[in-house]
């Protein structure tokens, strides 16, 4: 089974925005997940904000760092549009790029090319 990391936008300057590149990321990877790949996607994250006690604080730096080792070991990346607006993101594709992880900007090819 291969490892797809998924990535794309998810925070915005609206509530809106924000559910909307969440609905989109969990999409794409239950697509890949019903296509049979293991995809890492960033966007269920929220489940372990609801989890903290009231003692116990996460910061937007620790999902990053969490993120990154998910990156480094997967065979593949998925990037989903609107991409470009988001810095983080952009750092990933630099990342990926550098450890030449394939990286795919259509899930349709993605699945051509790693099935």
């Amino acid at each position: 089974m291969k490892r797809v990391y998924v990535a794309g936008p998810y925070s915005a300057d609206n509530v809106i925005t924000v559910l909307d590149n969440i609905r989109e990321g969990m999409r794409a990877g239950t697509m890949l997940l019903l296509k049979g790949f293991a995809p890492f996607v960033p966007w269920l994250d929220f489940h372990f904000q609801l989890m903290l006690k009231e003692e116990e604080t996460l910061f937007v730096e620790d999902y990053y760092n969490y993120s990154i080792e998910w990156l480094k070991v997967s065979d593949c990346m998925l990037v989903l549009k609107g991409w470009e607006n988001s810095t983080g993101t952009r750092k990933e594709v630099e990342l990926a790029k550098s450890l030449r992880i394939p990286i795919y900007y259509d899930l349709d090819d993605l699945l051509k090319k790693e099935k």
